[in-house]
């Protein structure tokens, strides 16, 4: 499966067989009169002006008890004064909207036996947030359980990341980590507990993993990743590319990221990651030859920081670096839950993200979320037009 790939699965071309509006989206009437769709979060919701009346007719009229042809018989009896094809030209609009979905949809196959009660609530999450006409919410799910994600580095961030993605149903997770789990990890990599001290992590984590749910297959190696050939190997196995999707949670060696960002840029493999500095939390997201690579954006940002540095100073001058990151189970849980949601966006394409940025939140200001976003360079050494053929 590729990561994103079937986005289009389930959806137009199909009438629903019984069109229903989404529960999520149940319609609502302003006191002007017009028809307020899709909830009230920002992204989803729309209005749309309804004088007559009938537009209100009809969301209430597709509620999954009928066929197309008897809501359109339905809202015509009502309102004879619209044409039957004027009522299924808006059915139709308010399936390519996304607001609509077949209450008789049947699962797609593939599915496990358990998925219908165990993923229940995450399926209407996925279908309220789900703007593509697709017919049943479930084929979102179906792809997860299709996907393969490499999780390098199991501690605070890969650590809760690598939970949410088992949790969510991800069909095979593979782990990576060098290390043991030791006392001091256990403030913030919560998939550990104290009668794991001295274990290595890699087989800590699968264990705790495939507890969590037997439906996944989830595999471990304890390995360190010293250099890009190592890496290479790893994302690789000998074949084209055998994961979806690579999780980045480690942050050592210093140039790790640089050097995923060049090895999946030529494996062509989509990858997230993230971490906290401090109260900063962030992910990125970063799918080759789709935006940005990982080094625009860093070139980009530190062209926009504008730190003042004087000649003779580093970076670290202005954010010093420190033998180990201050860090919380908060700061780690919200740096794995914001990699999670991009992984799982990546997979299904539920909600849609333009690749090519970072995101997060700032714990010393709420108010001001952290959005990254810089145009792709052609002079970047990493995806412009020159780039070496090696990650090294």
């Amino acid at each position: 499966m590729e990561a994103g790939a079937g986005a289009g699965a389930g959806t137009a071309g199909t009438t629903p067989g019984r069109p229903r509006i989404k529960p999520e989206h149940r319609a609502y009437r302003t006191v002007d009169g017009n028809v307020r769709i899709g909830s009230v979060i920002f992204g989803i919701g729309a209005e749309i002006a309804d004088p007559d009346g009938w537009i209100w007719t009809l969301t209430e009229t597709m509620d999954g008890t009928r066929t197309a042809a008897q809501t359109v018989a339905e809202v015509h009896g009502r309102h004879p004064e619209i044409t039957p094809a004027t009522v299924a030209a808006a059915m139709t609009e308010l399936r390519q909207a996304g607001y609509v979905d077949d209450a008789a949809a049947p699962l797609p196959a593939g599915l496990g036996a358990r998925d219908p009660v165990r993923h229940a609530r995450g399926v209407a999450l996925l279908r309220w947030m789900d703007l593509s006409p697709r017919l049943s919410p479930w084929y979102a799910q179906l792809r997860l359980r299709g996907a393969r994600v490499i999780v390098l580095g199991v501690g605070g961030t890969g650590g809760f990341a690598a939970q949410l993605l088992v949790a969510s149903g991800v069909g095979q997770v593979h782990t990576v980590d060098p290390d043991v789990v030791e006392l001091s990890n256990l403030n913030r990599q919560l998939i550990y507990r104290e009668t794991d001290i001295g274990s290595p992590k890699a087989e800590a984590a699968v264990a705790a993993l495939r507890s969590l749910n037997s439906d996944v297959t989830v595999t471990g190696e304890r390995r360190e990743v010293r250099g890009p050939d190592e890496l290479r190997a790893l994302l690789t196995y000998g074949e084209d590319r055998p994961y979806d999707l690579l999780v980045l949670g480690a942050d050592r060696p210093a140039e790790i990221r640089r050097w995923a960002n060049r090895i999946c840029l030529e494996i062509n493999l989509p990858w997230v990651e993230g971490g906290y500095r401090g109260p900063l939390v962030t992910a990125g997201v970063h799918v080759p030859g789709d935006g940005p690579c990982w080094e625009c954006l860093r070139a980009g940002e530190a062209e926009r920081r504008d730190l003042r540095l004087g000649p003779d100073q580093s970076e670290d001058a202005a954010s010093p670096r420190m033998p180990w990151n201050p860090a919380s189970a908060v700061t780690a849980a919200l740096s794995g839950s914001l990699v999670a949601h991009a992984a799982l966006s990546l997979l299904t394409g539920v909600p849609p993200m333009e690749p090519g940025f970072r995101y997060g939140v700032n714990l010393m200001s709420l108010g001001d979320p952290v959005l990254q976003r810089h145009p792709r360079r052609p002079d970047c050494p990493a995806c412009g037009p020159s780039r070496p053929a090696s990650a090294n």
